[in-house]
This record gives C-alpha cells, sequence and structure tokens, in this order.
C-alpha cells in the first residue's frame, strides 16, 4: 500500500498537510529500529541483543520502537510529500502524530515554512540608467605613469628631505620625561607627505638631512590609543638617510623591461585594450545591480523570517571566512566594534533581507519565462571552474557531487536570467 499526502491549508507561507504513512512501511522501520537499538535492552532468560522484538515489546511496551521508527521512516516519506504537493520548504518542519499503531497507517501532521509567492510586475522593459565608463589617452597615461612609478628605484641624496622623499630613520617617543611603550623604533621607511604618521609627525622631517638629529612635537589625537589620546609627546628622531625616486624613461627600453613588448607603442594599445575590457566589465557589473534595484521595486513578496536568518547565518559565515584569510576571527572582531552577535546580526539584517527578495525576485522570473541552463552552458561553467583550478575538465568532473552539479546549474539560471532582465530592459 502507498502511503497519501493531503493538503489541509495554506496561510501565508505557513502550510499544513496530512501524512498518512502505510502500515507496511512504518512496519519497516519498527524492524530497523529494533536491529538499531536491541543491544540497548536487557530481557531474562535472553543474552543482550538476542531477545526477540515481540518480546522486548511484551515487556517495555508495544510503542518501545516507536520514536526511532518514525526517525527512520519520515525523511523520505516527508521528501515524497512535498514533491507530491509540490512545496519548497524553508524551515525544518514540526509534527504531530495523530494515529500511531501496530498494522495502522501512521497518521503525522506536518506544519512547515515554505518560500513565499512572489509578484514581479513589468519586469520586461525596466527602465534604469544606462552605465558606461570610457577610456581615455589621459587613463593610459596614468595608468603608464603608474607602473614608471612602480619600477622607479630609490637612491640616495646629499640634501634636505623633501615631501615625496623616502627618509630612513630611528625614533624614541617621550612624553614629560618618560619614554613610553611602543614609541620606539629604528630602521624605519617613512615616505614624507603620505600622511602615514602621526600628524604633524611628517611635516617636522621637511628641510633636514641625513645625519640630523631632531626632536618631534606633536599631540597625539583625541581619538588614539587610550593611554595616549591628547597627550603632548616629543620623539627624538636620527635621520639615517634621504632618497628619492628615479623614474626610467617611458620608451621602448622601459615597454621590453616591464612587459612582453619590443615598442612603447605597442605597450600603450595593450594597456588601453587592458583598460578597456575592466571598464567594460564594470559597466556590466554595475549595469545589473542598477537593473537589480529596480527590479526589487516592482517585487511584491511577504518574505518568512527564517530566510532572513539563514542569509544572515550565510552572511556571517563568509565574513568569518574573510576574517580568518587575514588572521582575524570574529570574536576579537567583535571585540574591537565593541558589539555582541546579535548586533552584528542585526546589522546585516537590512542587506540580508534585500539579498533575499533578489533573488526570490530572480528565481520567479526565470520561472515565468523558463529560462534554463543548457548542457552546453554547463560544460562551459565546469571548464571555467576547472581553468581557475588549473586542472583538466574531467579531472574536476569527478570531483563534483551531485550537489554541487545542483548549485552550478542553479547559478547559470540565475546569471542568464540577470542577463535576460538586462538585454529586455530600457536603458537611457
Amino acid at each position: 500500500m502507498k502511503s497519501s499526502f493531503e493538503l489541509v491549508k495554506r496561510e501565508k507561507n505557513e502550510v499544513t498537510f496530512k501524512m498518512a504513512i502505510a502500515a507496511e512501511n512504518f512496519e519497516d522501520a519498527i524492524n530497523k529500529a529494533y536491529d538499531k537499538n536491541k543491544n540497548k535492552y536487557v530481557v531474562d532468560g535472553f543474552r543482550k541483543g538476542k531477545a526477540p522484538k515481540k518480546i522486548i515489546e511484551m515487556k517495555y511496551g508495544e510503542g518501545v520502537f516507536y520514536d526511532d521508527a518514525i526517525n527512520i521512516v519520515f525523511p523520505s516519506e516527508y521528501t515524497e510529500a512535498v514533491n507530491e504537493l509540490d512545496l519548497e520548504p524553508v524551515d525544518r518542519p514540526t509534527i504531530d502524530v495523530d494515529e500511531i499503531g501496530k498494522e495502522k497507517n501512521l497518521s503525522i501532521t506536518v506544519m512547515v515554512t515554505v518560500k513565499p509567492e512572489v509578484e514581479v510586475k513589468n519586469y520586461k522593459g525596466i527602465e534604469a540608467k544606462k552605465v558606461e565608463y570610457n577610456v581615455t589617452d589621459e587613463d593610459v597615461e596614468k595608468e603608464l605613469k603608474s607602473i614608471q612609478e612602480r619600477n622607479a628605484r630609490l637612491i640616495n641624496v646629499d640634501r634636505e628631505a623633501k615631501e615625496g622623499d623616502s627618509v630612513g630613520i630611528d625614533y624614541k617617543g617621550f612624553i614629560g620625561e618618560e619614554q613610553f611603550e611602543g614609541g620606539t623604533a629604528e630602521n624605519q621607511i617613512l615616505v614624507l607627505g603620505t600622511g602615514s604618521y602621526i600628524p604633524g609627525f611628517e611635516e617636522q622631517l621637511v628641510g633636514h638631512k641625513a645625519g640630523e638629529e631632531i626632536d618631534v612635537q606633536i599631540s597625539f589625537p583625541e581619538d588614539y590609543h587610550e593611554n595616549l589620546a591628547g597627550k603632548e609627546a616629543v620623539f627624538k628622531v636620527k635621520i639615517n638617510e634621504v632618497q628619492e625616486k628615479e623614474m626610467p624613461e617611458l620608451d621602448d627600453e622601459f615597454a621590453k623591461d616591464v612587459s612582453e613588448f619590443d615598442t612603447l607603442e605597442e605597450f600603450k594599445k595593450d594597456t588601453y585594450e587592458k583598460q578597456l575590457k575592466t571598464a567594460k566589465d564594470k559597466a556590466e557589473n554595475e549595469q545589473k545591480k542598477v537593473v537589480l534595484e529596480k527590479l526589487i521595486e516592482l517585487t511584491e513578496v511577504d518574505i518568512p523570517q527564517v530566510m532572513i536568518e539563514d542569509q544572515i547565518d550565510d552572511m556571517i559565515k563568509e565574513f568569518d571566512f574573510q576574517l580568518k584569510y587575514q588572521g582575524l576571527d570574529i570574536e576579537n572582531y567583535l571585540q574591537y566594534i565593541n558589539k555582541d552577535m546579535s548586533g552584528l546580526r542585526e546589522d546585516m539584517k537590512e542587506d540580508a533581507l534585500k539579498k533575499v527578495k533578489t533573488r526570490l525576485a530572480v528565481e520567479t522570473v526565470a520561472s515565468l519565462e523558463d529560462i534554463q541552463a543548457s548542457d552546453e552552458d554547463m560544460e562551459q561553467e565546469i571548464k571555467k571552474f576547472a581553468d581557475e583550478y588549473k586542472t583538466d575538465v574531467e579531472s574536476f568532473k569527478s570531483s563534483l557531487k551531485p550537489e554541487n552539479y545542483d548549485y552550478i546549474h542553479k547559478e547559470l539560471k540565475y546569471s542568464k536570467t540577470i542577463d535576460f532582465l538586462v538585454n529586455n530592459a530600457n536603458l537611457s
């Protein structure tokens, strides 16, 4: 006998349905529960684990294996139910057992939060600002200047230091007559004019030569470290060296040194083409953001709180990963910003809501337009991943699990739908 499922009611995003799990399916689950747990029961006259199921039920009660049996049978039956009833749960279900017993169908009432109904109006022809970035001769010259700067060499000079020079210094910091902790260093390189030291420090080194010793007087800012905030200090500084940048000439030899090209003109052309691609990619990404912002305005949906909380969970995991990549962790970060986890979650709430609403809107458009990711799309995307991980396609495929394929397919559909929205937008 097959199990049966009946939708009872749907109120907004809360669904209630009945499951009548076939008696033989439940009996099979009871037998599995017995096999799993029989070693736990002691029955006189039987070695541990050898007592028949019927004997254990007589001693401990007919329902001794019911809870475990429900846990065994429910997941697969629940999956079948949501598929048959065409539901998309977004949270764990809660259940009430209505009827249970030997040789009876297991009757369960299930309550679960499902993906909300979404209405997207006028998504074709979205009115949005056209995003464009142009590349000028000045942009190319600026990039060449930057490359020239990066390839400059520092040379010692016997003159007074000026802004833009690098100075090598030793220093000791004093408040009154006392040398303070953290205010001493040797062989520090400081580029004058960058503002990388305490305000007023760099300016007082301008006009001095290598070998000079000077007293630099400063006031620590009011928002500085607590023990130094607002205090007057003196740094006894010795200038070890003054260096200036010697810039290479922008000529064919420079092009040969910094690129694979033989002439400066070829290098300039390549620089222009790279900047043009960067500008195009930047414009495309920003165009998508602009169109999606408009799409959100055209979308009506009542989002379950659990979907927002799940999105915040994902955002925190991603943020924690980024912090660990920088050698930090989220606990130290929270201490630094003087917040607890609930405060951080609250800060992320608005962004999480926006992300969930955007994805729901895009998925709705994909469904309405029947946008799919073809086998060819999948092959191309998998090749991109394989190239990124520097492996061949077949090896990469062998490492993928079914859920990885599902994820790639889902993200491809999402990306193609955004392209559809942009291509059908009225951009001006």
